[in-house]
Order: C-alpha cells, then structure tokens, then sequence
C-alpha cells in the first residue's frame, strides 16, 4: 500500500494546496476507501473562502462515492456513497436515530478530514452500498440527492398539490423532481439567474409566474435569502406548508407586509437539515433506489468534471461565477 497520496489540503481560509499527504489507515470499524468521484458542495466555497472548517489543516468534501479497497472482506471491491454525519451514538437524538440532531456529531469534510483526496478511511456504519449500474459520478450525488428528498419529504407534498421550489441549484432540481414523484399536479421554480431557469426547463419545469399560476399549496425555501423568503410568502395559499432549507449568507429579514402574511395566511414554516439515516426513514436508500431506477434524474445535473489537481481551478470558478455552472464534480482515475 501506497504511504502517500494526493489530496486537497485547507491550511488556512482561501489556502488550499494540491500536495502529497500520508495515507489514510482504517481503525477498528473503518474500511478505506478510494474516492472516485467527489462534487463540490455550494457551502464549500463559503467554508474554503470565507469561514474556514473547524480546524486546519484539513481536507474538505462531503459528497463522495468510491470504491472499498482495504478492511472488512466481504465490503472489499463494493462500490459505495458515504452519510458524511458521524454521529456520537450515544445522545438522546443517536438513541432515536435521529442523527442530524445529535448534540456530539462529527463530519467528513468540515469537522475532519473529507474527500478531496485519493483515499478515504470511513466508518463502515455510514457506507451507502450502491448497485453496479450506477455511476461513481451519479453516486456522488447521493447526499444533496437524500438532503432534497428529506426537505419535500417534510414539506409533506401530496397528490395534486402545487409546489413551488425557490432556488433552481442542484438541490433544488432535485427536490422538484422528488415533489413531482410525491404527487404535486404542478411544480415551479424560482430563481434570478435565467441560465438555471432554461437549465431547470431540460427536467420539465418551468419558472415560477404568480400572475399565470396562481398561489401554491406548499413552496421549500432553498436559497437562504430574506428577499426570496419575503416574496414567497406572498405567493402561498391559506394555510399553506413551507419548508425552509437554504443556508443564509448573511441576517434572514423579512418585510412587515411578508410577515403579517404569514400570520394572516396561518402558515406553517418548517426547518429541515442534512437527512435521515436510520432504520424508520433512510432518505439515502431511497435516493439510491431512485438512482438505480432512473426515476429522479441525478448525472444530468453535472455540468462540469475537474480532475482533483484542478482543484483550485474548479473552486474559483464558482467562487467567481466565471461560467455557467449546476453540479461541479472531481472525478478520479
């Protein structure tokens, strides 16, 4: 075994550096992995950028599928994605197996080392084994695709709803296109950029219009702006569900007039983060299944595939919207 490998190392905000690191060893429970694909999450542009992870230097990624080279046997040759949450196991919310409100929890990617590098240790607990058909690539995708399907899921969509999905990024042509499998008759998008609306147009959804459509039965906030978030309680009706997901950039404000609508209209306003993974409800298993069948669309959103020592590359084309972009993924030899 190799004892180094190439990685993408954050040594301080907006300092990552393509260089050689020691290989990772698995400890007990661990199996190593080998990342062959890896996409770059929007939040890792503010935590390469602007805030930093929670220490340095350390390896960002949290949307990963590889390849199992080293540990137990029978995972060996198994190509599986991976729930980046490590749970403590051992607080009120790990013993409802509600994880993403554990009080102690870890993190590939941000707490500790991810998947901007060649090889992974991961726990054996979070791998996501995925059937033969599906793509590395597509597989990568697993995690924004079970945080969408965990947002509609508690947006509770119906049959015959109208929803209405404010912000048309990767997590949001997936989270339509999981309301459109819920049962919604109708489902819209918002956003200011016109290249993702005619992006969002390739899934079958059209842009949002209030004055041809109409209000909405229930609307998930996913672009974490007050401004969106005060035009979109203006467009619910009575008693209508919102679902809010997307990270704030900065203060979430909202006008006077917003917020009397929210109490007049009595609407529901609901958080959600991360997904679940548990033996009740596994948003995961789910986004695989959905993946192996080709009901939800998940490869066609990757617009743009970087080797990892074009990491830099990559990431300040985001940072600097340079060009037009959706999912931008590393993919590996």
């Amino acid at each position: 075994m190799k004892k180094t490998m190439k990685a993408a190392v954050l040594h301080a905000v907006g300092d990552l550096r393509y260089e050689d690191v020691p290989m990772p060893v698995p400890g007990p429970g661990e199996v190593l992995m080998k990342i062959r694909a890896a996409g770059i999450c929007g939040s890792d542009i503010p935590r390469i950028y602007v805030k930093g992870t929670y220490h340095f230097p350390t390896v960002p990624g949290h949307e990963f599928a590889g390849e199992i080279v080293d540990g137990d046997p029978e995972l060996v040759g198994k190509k599986a994605a991976v729930f980046p949450l490590l749970p403590c196991r051992r607080c009120e919310a790990c013993e409802l197996g509600e994880y993403a409100s554990c009080s102690n929890y870890d993190y590939y990617g941000s707490r500790r080392d991810g998947a901007f590098a060649e090889y992974l240790a991961v726990d054996r607990r979070n791998l996501v084994i995925m059937p033969d058909g599906v793509s590395f690539a597509c597989a990568s995708l697993c995690e924004p695709g079970a945080v969408a399907r965990a947002a509609v899921r508690r947006l509770g969509v119906t049959v015959g709803d109208f929803a209405v999905i404010w912000g048309a990024g990767p997590i949001g042509l997936i989270a339509a296109q999981w309301a459109r499998e819920a049962g919604a008759s109708k489902v819209r998008v918002v956003d200011i950029s016109p290249e993702k609306l005619a992006f969002a147009e390739k899934f079958g959804f059209e842009a949002y219009d209030k004055e041809r459509d109409g209000l909405c039965d229930c609307a998930l906030e996913g672009t974490g702006a007050g401004a969106a978030l005060s035009e979109l309680v203006t467009c619910m009706r009575p008693h209508g569900r919102v679902v809010l997901m997307g990270n704030p950039a900065r203060d979430m404000t909202v006008s006077q007039s917003s917020y009397s609508q929210i109490l007049r209209r009595e609407l529901s306003l609901r958080g959600t983060w991360n997904s679940s993974f548990n033996s009740r409800v596994n948003d995961w298993t789910a986004t695989v299944e959905a993946m192996a069948t080709g009901r939800i669309k998940y490869e066609e959103l990757i617009t743009h595939r970087f080797p990892l020592s074009e990491c830099n590359r990559a990431l300040e084309m985001m940072r600097d919207r340079t060009e037009f972009f959706t999912k931008v993924t590393f993919v590996f030899d």
